[in-house]
């Protein structure tokens, strides 16, 4: 089966944010995105709401009608609104407040009694899990013991070392889901794929489930279309 594409519209509630109005409107943004064919719709509202927001969730909860997953680190606000909205997915980010974007997935041994503690919760409310990680198997074999259903692998460093040219560049990615998949786990995975890398990423990383891709896609859609650019996603994702 061809990997699902989930479309971070975090760039779109920056556009949003930086004239102080409510165009780009997100949720008809989103709306355009599912009937161009996105299979779900990301967002990673972070504490200082500066580009998507909490109220942003609820409304997209209510109005879409394919998978919301909802980004971030589990704080009391986080946690609290997560519950309420019952996204199909949450993904745990171990960012701090004032992180640019995520740059590093979760010690899954350090805080694996954390992880667990939230992941009960969520799983309370029907909601799936999956932890934000990067590529080592110790972190895998920790992230099953949290009870997590699924992980995102980081793949920033998969990015830069296929930009340089270097060969296996996907081969630390590949023996962490094939371990994932082994220990029941699904794979998702996200941050700097983009048309550059994607279809080389999915032919050489089995057992993915997801891709949730923000920044490349809205970037490269200013040039090709929003149409054209999802359209030769979903051929690259098969």
């Amino acid at each position: 089966m061809a990997a699902l594409l989930s479309v971070n519209v975090n760039k779109i509630a920056l556009l949003r944010k930086s004239r102080g109005a409510d165009f780009p409107n997100v949720l008809k943004f989103s709306q355009d995105l599912i009937k161009l064919g996105a299979h779900g719709i990301t967002i990673h509202p972070r504490p200082d709401e500066r580009h998507a927001k909490y109220a942003d969730a609820y409304i997209l909860k209510k109005n879409i009608d394919v998978e919301l997953n909802i980004e971030g680190y589990p704080s009391a606000d986080f946690l609290d609104m997560v519950c309420e909205v019952k996204p199909a997915q949450c993904t745990l980010v171990p960012d701090a407040p004032d992180a640019i974007t995520s740059n590093a997935g979760w010690d899954t041994i350090k805080h694996r009694d954390y992880l667990r503690e939230v992941i009960s919760e969520f799983k309370s409310h029907g909601i799936r899990t999956s932890i934000f990680v990067d590529p080592e198997l110790k972190i895998i074999e920790g992230a099953a013991e949290t009870g997590a259903d699924r992980i995102e692998l980081y793949t920033e460093q998969f990015a830069v070392d296929y930009a340089k040219g270097m060969e296996n560049a996907a081969k630390s990615y590949a023996a962490c889901s094939q371990l994932a998949y082994e220990l029941k786990l699904g794979v998702n995975a996200g941050h700097d794929l983009s048309l550059d890398n994607i279809g080389y990423f999915g032919n050489n990383v089995p057992h993915l489930d997801e891709v949730s891709i923000g920044h490349a896609l809205i970037s490269e859609a200013l040039y090709m279309g929003l149409e054209k650019t999802i359209q030769k996603y979903l051929k690259l994702l098969k």
